[in-house]
């Protein structure tokens, strides 16, 4: 069997793709226009009477008093003053994990340097109002400029008109769409830019491309298709261990042999030996660009391999729900359209009938006024003090007594009491729907605290939906993130930006190289490839409420201590904590006194800053004389004891000498006793007889 060209897999993709994206453009066509339209609804002007309604009013006067656009600001401000942060916490629980920690402040720092809060916002209005929202992950060098530069950052984006250009495929079936394979995110181009960006014209476009039911090239536009695919490949990894048979077995993954192809050959030759392979499958996800007529090959907008193993995207609901096997979403607009529809229409059919009588006009006959009718014309205009009239005249020319006067007068209509009843109603069930929110606005003043608690919690509930399940979209995206970190940071000793919770600015360095002596084996400090994390989110006020939440809170702790110490301590807190112009430098040096203190915990640059100054500090006269009477007890401490032991071995001496001189008697006694006893044995016994002399 021939081996397929790489031009015939991206074909067989390409068919794959159109006849993927029809079936999915079919089954959510429906759901995804009440989408589009609930979002024109609210904000655009005009758009209330868009359909069958504004048909039947066509040519009347047709207001619009819009209480839905009200209602998601509303949740919207909401969410913007209790915005949600991601947070990686360690799998296993450890509290003290440095490298969550810096986690957390590289993705607020990421946040912060691009259009982070932006795509949070947008996604989150159009999740509440149309029923979803999106935004993207993204990696870009951090200067584009610098040729030199191959250090790259991730960048958050906002994704516009969700439901008309995101999809994922059918499978998906997870709220956050993290089992999805395929994904499709479509962007317009008018004709001029689509041959400028990709130097291809739609009229060479195989013909077939008519079969599709969504069309890819319109009069006005031509739609390019960022087209995601999950794809799992085999890898091999393997595991060397070196002459310390008890240190750590070394894996190498075949990632490590393409940035070094010398690496197994190094391995060989310091003592290293194979031990085993294990064969893995691994996710990667590629991005093709993709039209009507082709998928793009070619260096600039050819297949692309996305860092990580995640899509780049991230999607979140309003209201989420499954119905006959179609996912189906809806916010805060959909049900009270037609509520909002029907206030409307009372509304103008009242402006209407008070415009037209607003005043009572007499009625004549024709003969009366006809040859004063320019006056009643310019009436409104001119305002004539009088108006003229006729009197109408009998058979012979007579004038007819009292027939001047008018015939009769117009009169207002009643308001029926069905339509008075029906605006009443239509009111009563817009409130109930969008939330009633003027409840909590209308909190008398002599209310207590508990009460009004309870009304904000009430109100808080009725967007509470919307907020949880922004949750899930922020931690996927942490997700996200941190799956592209590993891929991206590659660099060893790469310093790089950090946010605290309250604003406040560092650096970390990853990657950064360290030798471990006890086990005679080299390592990475911060490592980010290791950083095996849980991702939580974590609901609360912006930094700017929070610093006044946390200001409030300190001032009323004050009331209740008297320790001067710790007033010092929150009077520091307060500073840092404090808002307004000018007051950067205040708060850094309310910081600075804190870390001193030992309050806060410092960063590495503050600990290593804080090392030279206490190297360097000379101490003051007090300290001065402090060390030198310390020094002098200490001296005075040190001679008592050398003279207690002198003492002690005094004692000693003598009492060695004493027992030398027991010894020594002793032994003089034995002596003498030894000689008495000699002279004793030789006194009792008898001369020995001579020997006999020899024979001759």
């Amino acid at each position: 069997m021939a081996r397929q060209t790489t031009q015939e897999r991206l074909d067989k993709i390409h068919r794959d793709a159109l006849r993927e994206f029809d079936s999915i453009q079919g089954a959510v066509q429906d759901e995804r226009y009440q989408c589009l339209e609930d979002r024109r609804f609210y904000s655009l002007a005009g758009a209330q009477w868009e359909g069958p309604l504004g048909q039947q009013f066509e040519n009347k006067p047709r207001f619009e008093f819009n209480k839905v656009h009200l209602a998601v600001v509303r949740v919207v401000n909401e969410y913007r003053n209790n915005r949600v942060t991601v947070d990686f916490q360690p799998k296993d629980g450890a509290t003290n994990d440095k490298l969550a920690d810096a986690c957390d402040g590289l993705y607020r720092a990421d946040e912060k340097s691009c259009t982070a809060e932006e795509a949070y916002d947008n996604a989150f209005e159009d999740a509440v109002a149309g029923g979803m929202g999106a935004w993207r992950y993204r990696a870009c060098y951090e200067d584009e400029e610098d040729d030199e530069n191959d250090k790259q950052r991730i960048v958050i984006e906002p994704i516009h008109d969700p439901e008309s250009c995101l999809f994922f495929d059918l499978g998906a079936r997870r709220q956050d769409k993290a089992d999805a394979k395929r994904c499709y995110l479509l962007t317009a181009y008018t004709h001029d830019e689509y041959r400028e960006e990709f130097n291809d014209d739609p009229e060479s476009w195989p013909k077939t491309i008519t079969r599709t039911a969504f069309d890819w090239c319109t009069p006005d536009f031509v739609w390019v298709c960022e087209l995601y695919r999950v794809e799992e490949e085999t890898a091999t990894v393997r595991y060397f261990r070196g002459l310390d048979e008890e240190a750590e077995d070394m894996r190498v993954t075949d990632e490590d042999v393409e940035r070094d192809p010398e690496l197994l050959d190094e391995l060989a030759s310091t003592g290293f030996r194979l031990v085993r392979e294990k064969k893995v499958k691994r996710r990667k996800v590629v991005k093709y660009f993709m039209t009507g007529g082709r998928i793009f090959s070619g260096k600039e907008h050819g297949p692309q391999q996305i860092p990580g193993r995640c899509i780049p995207i991230v999607v979140v609901y309003g209201e989420r729900r499954v119905i006959d096997g179609v996912e189906r979403c809806a916010g805060l607009v959909r049900y009270a359209k037609d509520a909002q529809r029907l206030i409307n229409m009372l509304m103008s059919w009242l402006a209407v009938m008070a415009a037209r009588f607003d005043l009572e006009k007499p009625i004549f006959d024709p003969r009366q006024v006809a040859r004063h009718a320019y006056m009643w014309a310019e009436d409104n205009v001119k305002q004539y003090p009088y108006l003229l009239a006729d009197a109408l005249n009998d058979t012979e020319g007579n004038p007819i007594p009292g027939s001047g006067a008018p015939q009769g007068y117009t009169r207002a209509p009643n308001v029926p009491p069905a339509m008075a009843a029906l605006a009443q109603i239509a009111q009563q069930a817009l409130e109930d729907l969008l939330g009633n929110q003027q409840r909590g606005e209308d909190m008398q003043p002599n209310l207590s605290g508990k009460a009004v608690e309870l009304i904000q919690t009430r109100l808080d509930m009725q967007s509470f939906i919307y907020t949880s399940n922004f949750r899930r979209g922020m931690k996927r995206g942490g997700e996200i993130w941190l799956s592209m970190m590993k891929a991206i940071v590659v660099e060893t000793g790469r310093r790089m930006k950090t946010v605290g919770m309250n604003g406040e600015v560092g650096s970390v360095m990853l990657n950064q190289p360290a030798y471990d002596k006890d086990k005679a084996r080299s390592y990475f400090l911060n490592d980010i490839n290791k950083a095996n994390f849980e991702v939580d989110v974590d609901v609360g006020p912006s930094s700017t409420s929070r610093r006044a939440a946390t200001v409030r809170a300190i001032v009323g702790v004050m009331q209740f201590t008297q320790d001067p110490e710790t007033l010092q301590v929150l009077t520091g807190m307060v500073l840092m904590n404090l808002e307004g112009e000018g007051m950067d430098d205040v708060r850094t040096w309310a910081r600075d006194k804190l870390v001193k203190m030992g309050v806060v915990p410092p960063t590495e640059e503050e600990a290593a800053e804080l090392a030279q100054a206490q190297a360097n500090a000379k101490p003051d006269p007090q300290s001065q004389y402090l060390l030198a009477a310390a020094a002098k007890q200490q001296a005075e401490a040190d001679q008592a004891v050398a003279k207690t032991v002198n003492t002690h071995a005094d004692t000693e001496l003598k009492q060695a000498q004493t027992v030398k001189t027991l010894a020594e008697a002793g032994s003089t006694d034995t002596r003498s006793q030894i000689d008495v006893a000699h002279a004793v044995q030789q006194a009792a016994t008898p001369p020995a007889a001579p020997n006999p002399a020899p024979a001759a």
